[in-house]
């Protein structure tokens, strides 16, 4: 296309190659989202601990953050459609080695493979699509994408229980095979490399084309320790572990010497200059805020109806399909809308409606319907198409052509970090919520307390109704009711951490002004 000298169409149609780069991210994200699920599996599978087990999710995290805000550099340097090739072989390969794997070792080392091609597969996606579509059109390109980056997360839990109860965790990784290899070869075939992409790739090796191993190295560090302390802190007690404390020391470290050195740099291995772009900082910003509310509460949810409400993995995993299956005819329409109305507009009503969502959200206690729990994440999830497709579309608002990679590269690093700053965060709330609420409860046991000692009383005869003698049932009541004020206490605690994540959402709307108005009629432009 003449007027599109960037596009990978070449002489087809670019809907086709949408729909063939957005195959890959589906299933990388769906592979994630599944092995979530499955965790207590395929630790019982390779012989690891409840605690080692853990690792097996940190060491996929680790190496994708990792290799997330280098990609764009790498996709310059090796070329964009060898680089994104490259990706998804690399994926393919790890998830035969993670569903052979022999030892929490092997699998391990299988999970840090994944990540790094995982973690070059939607930078290099997205920056296809912004090269390839007209302006008019890039909304509804990113809605088509968008379809698998929050339909994955949904269907993956109950994909996941599903597989886990039915068969062997080692499927969660054999799926890859077929999807990677249709993948490989309709890229190969379909997917071109456009003239002025070769020429940015021969212009970066003509300049020198070394690499930013400085860069690279405070990038790794940074990033790693940072994923490290999200995943590990509850776990390993904070900063009571001297191990979460240097670790924390390395993060602000990385970070402080990562700005400054990469601003010097010529061809940085993250461009942290993009986020001198106002809209790319407000977009930058708010994708962080809506991949903390969304992940965090892709896991709350599950959690809440397994722990306290004795659903199995496939029921608790379908109260999140059923919102997938909502944005999914929602989509089409929020790519739309974004072509017709300001994208700082469509993400302020749709924060204040996720944030409204989350707010309601509250409502829930331990005697609500499977129905209910799905219309409270459809409510939320309602919001998420017109939150993805003008933030991703606005990213690219008048940023140079040559450093659509990079945009690409830093967009879903803030989408990683929130996902990860929120699961962290949130898990770390709940478990403290508790706490707070269980001590207050328990306060409340005392024979003054008429409401206690009335609660006993039905424990009691609750137990004698069912047949156990009144000594036994003495006994008894207590342990019972501390049960249920454990219960009760987690309840709780999600309660307030729905609100909290409310609130939040609410309060930070205004981040959208930093976004600039387009040209009126115009879609934004990456160009």
């Amino acid at each position: 296309m003449a007027d599109l000298p960037r596009s990978a169409a070449g002489n087809r149609s670019p809907w086709l190659i949408a729909c063939i780069v957005s195959l890959a991210t589906f299933m990388e994200v769906l592979d994630t989202t599944i092995a979530n699920v499955a965790l207590r599996h395929m630790a019982g599978g390779v012989g690891a601990s409840q605690d080692e087990s853990t690792w097996i999710l940190t060491t996929y995290l680790v190496t994708n953050a990792i290799v997330l805000p280098v990609s764009g550099y790498l996709a310059t340097a090796l070329g964009r459609k060898r680089f994104y090739m490259g990706c998804v072989a690399l994926f393919t390969v790890a998830s035969l080695g993670c569903a052979l794997s022999p030892s929490l070792g092997v699998l391990l080392l299988c999970r840090a493979v994944q990540g790094i091609g995982g973690g070059g597969l939607a930078p290099a996606e997205q920056s296809i699509l912004a090269d390839s579509f007209p302006p008019e059109q890039r909304s509804r390109a990113f809605a088509l994408y968008g379809l698998t980056v929050v339909t994955a997360p949904a269907i993956g839990p109950a994909l996941g229980g599903w597989i886990t109860d039915n068969y062997s965790w080692h499927w969660i990784f054999l799926i890859n095979l077929p999807v990677g290899a249709l993948s490989l070869f309709l890229v190969s075939v379909f997917v071109q490399e456009p003239e002025a992409v070769k020429q940015d790739r021969a212009s970066f090796l003509r300049e020198g084309g070394g690499i930013d191993w400085v860069g690279f190295l405070l990038a790794a560090v940074a990033l790693g320790s940072l994923q490290i302390v999200l995943d590990r802190a509850v776990i390993d007690d904070g900063f009571w572990s001297p191990t979460i404390t240097w670790l924390t020391v390395a993060c602000v470290v990385g970070f402080v010497a990562l700005v400054p050195w990469e601003r010097r740099q010529r061809a940085p291995a993250v461009n942290v200059r993009l986020f001198g772009y106002r809209s790319f900082l407000g977009a930058g910003l708010i994708m962080f805020l809506v991949a903390f509310t969304l992940f965090s509460t892709t896991q709350l949810l599950p959690q809440l109806t397994q722990d306290l409400m004795g659903y199995d993995a496939t029921t608790a995993g379908l109260t999140l399909a059923v919102g997938g299956l909502a944005t999914v005819f929602v989509m089409p329409l929020a790519g739309r809308v974004t072509g017709w109305v300001q994208p700082r507009w469509v993400i302020m009503v749709a924060l204040l409606w996720s944030g409204g969502a989350l707010l309601y959200a509250t409502r829930i206690d331990l005697q609500v319907s499977f129905w209910m729990v799905s219309w409270l994440r459809i409510l939320q999830v309602m919001a998420l198409p017109f939150l993805f497709v003008p933030i991703t579309t606005a990213a690219y608002v008048g940023l140079p052509p040559e450093r659509t990679n990079d945009a690409s590269a830093l967009i879903n690093l803030m989408r990683n970090l929130g996902a990860s700053v929120g699961i962290s965060v949130m898990n770390a709330s709940i478990t403290h919520g508790a706490q707070f609420h269980q001590s207050r409860l328990v306060e409340s046991a005392s024979a003054s307390n008429p409401l206690w000692t009335d609660q006993l009383h039905q424990a009691e005869q609750a137990l004698r109704g069912a047949g156990v003698g009144d000594w036994a049932a003495s006994a008894a009541a207590l342990p019972q009711l501390a049960q249920q004020w454990a219960a009760q206490a987690q309840a709780l605690a999600y309660i307030d951490a729905f609100w909290e994540l409310g609130v939040a959402v609410l309060l930070l709307w205004p981040l959208v002004f930093l976004m600039r108005d387009m040209p009126k009629g115009e879609a934004p432009r990456g160009h």
